[in-house]
């Protein structure tokens, strides 16, 4: 059975509380505010409430979506179905909105559900942190705390410039949201860029155990990469060469690629698989999710990719038949790839046929058994119906070595970045590149490798892939690279300006 005690003490304890009782029965209430989360155990809970905002969640108080990866209609669906690799059309039975069609044909509204829900979530983690930082600060913890808590928060930036670009911006609480400036995305950035310098080297050195699901140093180091990465989308300047320094460092932390050897006891026949079940493997993740249904979170995915009576033979209970894998995408994949089993196209044991080609996305809609599904994530116990108890990979290795094949390519030495990529395809039971990578073979490879993983959009832009006509839509404007801001924010705070072409 797996634990992890930050993210169990956020969801049994308040940030605001000042006395908590956890199963050991420890007497909190003998503290004084001020200098209660200066203790090792109260520093703790200051960030297991910022913690806690990460794992998704099905429904948090009748919010449907809330959190990173995990459920319906939050960050991770507005990223991922608005790319190349996933989408929910809606049925010609009626079932599924169409909200999650509209994103990936980039029809997408400032009034739309999923995208208020995000920037909510997005600044609700923000204000958690503030108040984790200010409590930690005035009752002088540990720096190593502090740091902790001020890389969450630039982690919640870092996704909220991504996104949206230009945003409200603010590190003290002690104002209204109608005041809150907006600040641009350049200066957003430098933010970003200057509280994870400073404070990354605070951060632990410990890998797994109470640091799983938390922000070591590694991770902290794999969270400036990302940025770094990212920074001429962000700023119009490339930073390269910084982001290679910073995948140098995550490199420092001991992390490897997990086997890829077969396995008769995965269900999907490889190793590899076991990067994306119940408690994920240290040697390659650096930052996970943790989920265990019906405690801390779900992961919904393959569950909500099967049809249903094909889930009930598979897993033991209905499949949702709701997300499938766009032809194009899946096409791509060579026959000999590993990572290829994790799709199921054609007759499926029991009479079931994912047939390749997908009728229409909203208007009247697929048919029930049209789209290649997905079971990367395939589920974990404990299991059922509303899901499953998989880990979700934020940041893994693999992520790391791509990113120093494409610094290389981009520098001008691709000689240098092959055996970066080699790496990759060879544990996926592929040959090494005949030639020295191009931006388009690295591209490609971050496709295969990372799919459904929540970094498609931010490489589809980088690479000026996502304006590009596909199969459901036609070429797209040069505005849809940024989400609107919520119409209910605008309202909220009539000093905000609306991204340009909404």
């Amino acid at each position: 059975m797996k634990i992890k005690n930050i993210l169990i003490a956020g969801s049994a304890c308040f940030l605001t509380l000042f006395s908590c009782t956890d199963i050991n029965e420890n007497i909190y209430d003998k503290y004084q505010p001020d200098s209660f989360y200066g203790t090792p155990e109260g520093a703790d809970i200051a960030l297991a409430s910022v913690y806690a905002e990460i794992p998704g969640d099905f429904q948090r108080n009748n919010v449907p979506g809330v959190g990173y990866a995990g459920a319906d209609n939050g960050w991770y669906d507005m990223n991922c179905m608005s790319s190349d690799e996933q989408v929910i059309p809606h049925r010609n039975t009626g079932d599924w909105q169409q909200d999650f069609a509209r994103l990936h044909k980039h029809e997408w509204l400032p009034t739309d559900f999923i995208i208020n829900n995000t920037w909510n979530w997005l600044y609700k983690s923000i204000f958690n942190a503030n108040l984790a930082i200010q409590l930690l600060e005035k009752s002088d913890a540990e720096a190593s705390k502090i740091a902790e808590a001020k890389v969450l928060r630039a982690f919640f930036y870092y996704l909220l410039i991504d996104d949206f670009g230009n945003v409200p911006f603010y590190t003290d609480n002690n104002i209204t949201v109608d005041k809150i400036p907006q600040s641009s995305r350049k200066e957003v950035y430098d933010f970003i860029v200057k509280e994870i310098t400073e404070n990354v080297d605070l951060l632990s050195i410990t890998k797994g155990g109470n640091y799983y699901g938390r922000f070591n140093r590694w991770a902290g180091y794999t969270l400036l990469a990302k940025v770094y990465l990212n920074a001429e989308v962000y700023t119009g300047e490339s930073k390269w060469n910084e982001c290679l320094a910073a995948c140098n460092k995550v490199s420092e932390g001991g992390y490897s690629l997990h086997s890829g050897a077969a396995n008769d006891a995965s269900p999907l026949g490889n190793k590899y698989y076991e990067l994306f079940g119940d408690v994920l493997p240290d040697d390659e993740t650096i930052l996970p999710i943790y989920a265990t249904l019906d405690v801390v979170s779900r992961n919904i995915y393959a569950t909500r990719s099967l049809y249903g009576p094909h889930g009930k033979s598979l897993f033991g209970y209905d499949g949702w038949n709701g997300t499938i894998v766009p032809k194009e995408f899946f096409l791509k994949y060579d026959a000999n790839d590993i990572r290829i089993k994790q799709f199921l196209v054609g007759e499926q044991p029991g009479g079931f046929n994912y047939t390749l080609d997908v009728a229409s996305l909203d208007n009247p809609g697929a048919a029930p058994q049209a789209g290649v599904r997905n079971i990367k994530f395939y589920p974990a116990a404990p299991r059922s119906g509303g899901g499953a108890s998989n880990d979700f990979p934020i940041f893994r290795y693999a992520d790391v070595i791509l990113m120093k094949a494409e610094c290389h390519v981009r520098l001008g030495n691709a000689g240098a970045a092959k055996p970066f990529i080699d790496e990759i395809r060879l544990r996926a039971g592929l040959n090494e590149l005949a030639a020295n990578p191009t931006l388009d073979d690295v591209y490609n490879e971050r496709g295969f490798e990372l799919n459904w993983e929540g970094h498609r959009r931010q490489d589809m832009i980088r690479f000026d892939k996502f304006l590009l006509a596909s199969e459901f839509r036609p070429a797209s404007p040069a505005y849809r690279k940024l989400f609107p801001i919520p119409t209910s924010a605008l309202d909220a705070n009539r000093g905000l300006k609306q991204n340009p072409g909404y």
